[in-house]
Parts: C-alpha cells; structure tokens; sequence
C-alpha cells in the first residue's frame, strides 16, 4: 500500500483555477471554466477559485457556494423574508415567499450583467488557521482538519507561500485508494 504525502495529493496552484484581486466575478467563472479545460480530466474537477494580489500570493478563495450567494438576487424584502423564520414558520412557507417574491424580479436573464459588476474580493473567503496544512504535514493530520473543520480543501504552504491546494476529493480518493488496496492485500 502507498503511503501518501500531502506533496502527492496537493494540486499545485499553477494548475489551479486563479484570478487577480479585483477581477469580477464573470472572469473568475471563466478562470474556472479554462482551469477544468486544462486539467486532467481523470481527477476530480476544481470546485474553487483562488484569488491572488498583485504579487501573485494567494488571499482568499472563491467557492461554488460563494459565487451562487453573489449572484443570488437580495434587497430589503429578501432579508425581511429570511427574518420571519425566526417566529416559527416552516421552511416551507418562507420558500413560497421567497419564490413569490423572485418571480417579480428577472434574475437569469441578466446574470452576465451581474456577475460582470461584482469583485471577487467581495465574496471571496480569506484562508482561515485551520484551513493551512504544512506540505509535509502527515495526510492523517490534514483528514482531521478536513473533518473537523468541514473544509472541501486544504491550502498547502511551504514556509510562508501558499504552494497548492489539497482538496478533500483527491484525499477521499488516496483513502479509498488505500482501502481497496488492503482488501486485495490483506
């Protein structure tokens, strides 16, 4: 059975989906798109974006769930909305307000528009302590980060530079890897 390093399983940032401090939200969805295009396609694709200052270090990251939230359409009716789940109404009510209240708008039609106007910055999530990992860091230490934490992924540094990124798919599939590999060498 191998035994994984987090320099084996880590996607090196130069392969990763990556856009400059400043850049809106549409170029960071074609960053991704290019990224995936790029990629091996028998891995798992990227689920994130990272967002780099001008010396090219990395400063936050940019998930699905970010962008989705970004675009997502808000005003003062949608917040009230999401308020009145505090009196005891059921999920299910507040979905129909909310649907009523999305039908008056008109979102997917101008979603380029949208998403051409917000900044990554305004979205993106800054790596938190428990979300760095050593490059030479056992792979059992950063499951238990990955598990305790509820991250997707993993920053991987060297020093004090952000090196690559270890993502929870590529660990489940070193784990799964090591368990079918104990079942045919037992």
């Amino acid at each position: 059975m191998k035994n994984y390093t987090i320099k084996d399983l880590m996607v090196p940032i130069s392969e990763y989906a990556s856009v400059l401090e400043g850049s809106t939200l549409f170029d960071a969805v074609l960053a991704l798109e290019k990224a995936q295009e790029r990629f091996d396609h028998t891995k798992y694709q990227h689920r994130a974006i990272l967002i780099l200052n001008k010396e090219n270090r990395v400063i936050g990251k940019l998930s699905q769930l970010d962008v989705l939230r970004a675009i997502e359409p808000r005003n003062e009716k949608a917040e009230k909305i999401d308020d009145i789940g505090r009196f005891g109404f059921s999920e299910k009510f507040i979905h129909s307000i909310m649907d009523q209240h999305r039908l008056q708008g008109v979102f997917m039609e101008n979603i380029r528009e949208v998403a051409m106007k917000i900044k990554v910055e305004d979205f993106m999530q800054a790596p938190s302590e428990g979300e760095i990992v050593e490059e030479n860091t056992s792979l059992d230490t950063a499951i238990h980060q990955l598990v305790m934490g509820t991250h997707l992924s993993l920053l991987v540094t060297r020093g004090e530079e952000i090196i690559g990124i270890l993502r929870m798919s590529d660990v489940f599939a070193a784990v799964f890897h090591a368990m079918k590999q104990s079942e045919i060498n037992p």
